[in-house]
């Protein structure tokens, strides 16, 4: 897979410092960039590695592991890439909540829209 865009990157980059800040300003947990895999299943295992997650400080391991983490973040941040399809695009944020994420943003930098998906919730875009 081609790396994404600089719009790509720039955007979530812009999202990841202040929603990093946020997070570590309140001690409400870790946030983690897309070099990190998140460990959901297993046999045959299911590694996925959103453009940006956050897991709540009580559901962290501890120590936090050298390898994939074996935990559902609480929430995921996919960015939609140039290349991307709408119906990969809905692939990718319906499966975070079938294995358990609380909350999935979804965010086209073309369109400069945010949506959120939440479990039993319509989804809530803002322009």
């Amino acid at each position: 897979m081609a790396p994404p865009s600089a719009k790509h990157g720039s955007t979530t980059a812009r999202l990841f410092s202040r929603a990093g800040i946020y997070i570590e300003d309140n001690d409400l947990g870790e946030a983690f960039t897309s070099e990190t895999g998140f460990l959901l299943a297993q046999d045959p295992d299911t590694v996925l590695a959103p453009d940006f997650a956050f897991i709540a400080k009580e559901r962290l391991p501890e120590p936090l592991p050298d390898t994939y983490i074996p935990v559902v973040p609480d929430l995921v941040l996919e960015t939609r890439s140039h290349s991307d399809t709408r119906r990969r695009v809905n692939e990718k944020v319906a499966l975070w909540p079938e294995f358990g994420a609380k909350i999935v943003w979804e965010l086209d930098p073309r369109k400069r829209v945010l949506t959120v998906y939440r479990s039993g919730v319509e989804p809530r875009t803002w322009p």
